[in-house]
């Protein structure tokens, strides 16, 4: 069995999402040995892409540590996705003939609570490629939204994108006054006008459109009145949504997701003071959750 230097059971954490899936490895005595960061992780979008984007990051995260790739089957992996919220998507990633000794599958927004407060009770929103809000109090997990994108997802990195795409439309169709968001959308995306905007947006996943999610903030921090209103909603949505936490009374909230440093300044100002820094990541809190799955035993 691969052992770490004190003899103590190494443990890989997987955090997979709607952009990207990270890896990392843990010691026994909880020093990161190496990280690695693979494609797209929600099952949601793609099976196959999920498992495949898995296995590579912890590979990854393995070359990373000095460690031959050889070594995944006898290494206990956490395995937090998005997506595996719902039984039918938790239930096939479980049968699934996994390359570890052990894996210890988890939603996402557990191992991100779980990082967040180093193991304890508490709740988070999350506002990266897609948003929700969960909270884990008393044994009992608690979860607002995460009902995917384009349906849900209010408030996240895929919304603004979203927003953005559609307010450029009506706007290139003279059904709107032109914002600032226009010419942001056409450069990023290199086309010139709505027929060839449509043709590059069509059936692209969530991750493609958060892609656009910062040109909708720097616009509304330019001051465009279109990108202020898109933010305002967005943000208080979110603001909503951690009020809604609040209710199961967590000891402590905390914002998390590649969106957190543009959207929290929009926030609800009592939101705002609320909030703690997050401890860990969430791939540390799936190693912390596999950690507690072995410790049960």
């Amino acid at each position: 069995m691969l052992c770490s230097s004190d003899n103590n059971e190494i443990f890989l954490g997987i955090d997979g999402g709607g952009s990207k899936c990270k890896a990392i490895v843990m010691s026994g005595d909880n020093q990161i040995l190496g990280t690695g960061i693979a494609g797209p992780a929600n099952p949601l979008h793609g099976y196959e892409q999920a498992i495949n984007s898995i296995v590579e990051s912890a590979k990854l995260s393995l070359k990373d540590a000095g460690i031959d790739e050889s070594e995944l089957g006898n290494i206990v992996a956490g395995v937090g996705l998005a997506g595996v919220n719902l039984p039918v998507l938790f239930e096939k990633i479980s049968k699934w003939k996994h390359p570890f000794k052990t894996m210890y599958l988890a939603t996402d927004l557990l191992i991100a609570c779980i990082g967040a407060h180093d193991g304890k009770d508490g709740a988070v929103m999350i506002t990266g490629t897609g948003s929700c809000g969960f909270s884990f109090v008393d044994g009992h997990p608690y979860i607002v939204g995460a009902h995917g994108f384009p349906h849900g997802d209010k408030g996240s990195g895929a919304w603004f994108g979203l927003q953005a795409a559609k307010q450029a439309l009506l706007s290139l169709d003279g059904l709107i006054p032109p914002s600032l968001i226009n010419d942001k959308v056409l450069a990023l995306l290199d086309v010139k006008d709505d027929v060839e905007l449509v043709e590059v947006i069509a059936g692209k996943p969530a991750a493609f459109y958060a892609r656009m999610a910062n040109l909708v903030f720097d616009s509304a921090e330019e001051g465009d009145e279109l990108a202020l209103d898109i933010v305002r909603e967005g943000a208080g949505y979110i603001s909503h949504v951690a009020k809604q936490l609040l209710k199961q009374n967590p000891p402590n909230i905390a914002l998390i997701g590649g969106l957190t440093s543009r959207i929290k300044p929009w926030l609800d100002k009592d939101i705002q003071e609320q909030l703690i820094e997050p401890i860990h990541p969430p791939e540390i809190g799936s190693v912390i959750f596999a950690r507690q799955q072995v410790a049960l035993l």
